[in-house]
């Protein structure tokens, strides 16, 4: 299990330096990402559109109401035609639904910049550049002291400690 990071950091210079010492720290470069309102230069890597959008969030909010979309249904369904195998319908109704939902939400969702990430946005808009670093949870004390220790400018800004597990 991994814990998210935050950190702004003051311009592209320290976000070069801090990600050398990371991985100098063996804090793999595809757990690191940048998000900044200039271009990024190409050894630093840029968030990506899980990071920027609200896909994730939209996709589990799709997949609860499609369940209990489709578990009604299938009860409607069931009591309407009066089947003889109720456990059957009413199970495929709501995997049907759980699949449906997920995917109309992310779809939905896919043009909503990300809600964890708005109240860095007026910091970005100012230039400054975020960090995203997912580190392994027992891990995070460690990485937190070296950071604070070799990056005084750094400003740290909280943990998410529900990580996906996907990358």
């Amino acid at each position: 299990m991994r814990h998210r990071l935050y950190y702004l950091l003051p311009d592209i210079h320290s976000a070069r330096r801090t990600l050398d010492d990371l991985l100098l720290h063996r804090i793999e470069q595809r757990h690191v990402h940048f998000l900044a309102k200039m271009d990024l230069p190409p050894d630093l890597p840029e968030a990506n559109f899980m990071h920027k959008t609200d896909v994730v969030h939209g996709a589990q909010n799709g997949m609860i109401a499609g369940a209990i979309l489709g578990i009604l249904l299938g009860f409607v369904v069931v009591y309407y035609f009066d089947l003889t195998s109720p456990a059957l319908v009413t199970t495929a109704a709501t995997v049907i639904g759980i699949l449906f939902g997920g995917w109309a939400a992310s779809m939905v969702a896919a043009a909503i910049p990300n809600t964890r990430l708005q109240a860095f946005f007026p910091e970005i808009e100012k230039g400054r550049v975020l960090m995203i670093a997912d580190v392994p949870h027992y891990r995070v004390k460690e990485i937190e002291e070296l950071l604070a220790e070799r990056h005084p400018e750094l400003n740290f800004r909280g943990e998410d400690p529900h990580v996906p597990v996907f990358p």
